[in-house]
């Protein structure tokens, strides 16, 4: 008798990520749009998942009879570098939601895809070749019909400048840039456990992000720390989703290299768009769809060549 087909845990784990993501990004726009600033809709993520993940790894360092690994050098600055840069990156992306719907401000966030290869090779030297840059080029054509808007004609460098491209685009490179990090960090965790690896990075980043954000708030944005405990009973979601989906992706970080994990959790294009037409009844007008069609299969390319 055949054997069922069981996919690579990473390949189950991305697609568990996406999931989680994409309700994570839905209940941050509801919040920004009707209660909170970009930046309160930001710290909820990390403050609501922190008491999760602080429980979390100990229960799973108590079960696997397993202790605190030792940490290579590099640790902490991958880790901080890393979260730093998805503070910023998901600040641009709740300010897009502004911007644009929902589905084309997750699509202009996937340029991270594109971009976490090309961090790759420079930060990690991790190859990619000639179909690997044409693929590149592809998904630069589907950035340029997003940024034009639903009523622009034809491919305009120009239209990068406006605001939501730039908003889209600085996205995606900060997540790429985290994405390498995160994968650097969790290198560095001296243990052969893929979850440990995980759940220590998970931790150590959740930790400085949420000291990070509310040393911001309390200096920059006076008030919004506590409309943020008043939106506690959405916002904990916020904190589920979010510790759900950064352990998957750190797992699958661990497991695989970014730009493969990265690419298959491009399913979130699909999951955004039921989002952005079923949940917020937004319009997406025919440029965005074969935006969004041209970047997915750049995309798609860069599986099959990288």
């Amino acid at each position: 008798m055949d054997r069922f087909f069981v996919p690579d845990l990473w390949i189950l784990v991305t697609l568990a990520a996406a999931v989680f993501q994409t309700g994570r990004f839905m209940l941050q726009k509801h919040l920004a749009t009707e209660t909170l600033s970009a930046g309160g809709a930001t710290f909820s993520r990390f403050l609501y998942s922190a008491p999760f993940v602080a429980l979390l790894l100990p229960i799973y360092l108590s079960l696997s009879g397993q202790t605190l690994p030792p940490l290579e050098p590099g640790f902490w600055l991958y880790g901080l570098l890393g979260g730093t840069a998805q503070i910023m990156a998901t600040v641009c992306v709740v300010l897009l939601f502004k911007q644009r719907n929902f589905a084309v401000g997750i699509t202009f966030k996937k340029t991270e895809v594109i971009q976490t290869v090309l961090m790759g090779w420079i930060v990690l030297g991790e190859g990619v070749s000639a179909l690997g840059f044409a693929a590149i080029a592809l998904g630069v054509a589907g950035l340029l019909l997003l940024s034009g808007g639903a009523e622009a004609k034809g491919l305009r460098l120009a239209d990068l400048r406006n605001r939501a491209a730039g908003l889209g685009i600085a996205s995606g490179f900060l997540f790429s840039i985290s994405a390498v990090c995160y994968r650097g960090a969790s290198l560095a965790v001296a243990s052969d456990d893929p979850l440990l690896r995980a759940g220590v990075t998970l931790a150590a980043v959740v930790l400085m992000q949420t000291l990070i954000m509310a040393v911001w708030l309390r200096l920059r944005e006076p008030g919004q720390m506590r409309r943020v405990w008043a939106a506690r009973r959405v916002a904990v979601w916020i904190g589920l989703t979010s510790m759900g989906g950064s352990l998957c992706w750190f797992i699958a970080f661990t497991l695989q290299n970014a730009a493969y994990v990265k690419a298959l959790g491009q399913v979130e294009l699909i999951l955004s768009i039921a989002a952005s037409t079923l949940f917020f009844r937004e319009r997406i007008s025919s440029r965005e769809w074969s935006g969004m069609a041209v970047l997915a299969a750049s995309i798609l390319m860069l599986v099959l060549v990288t």
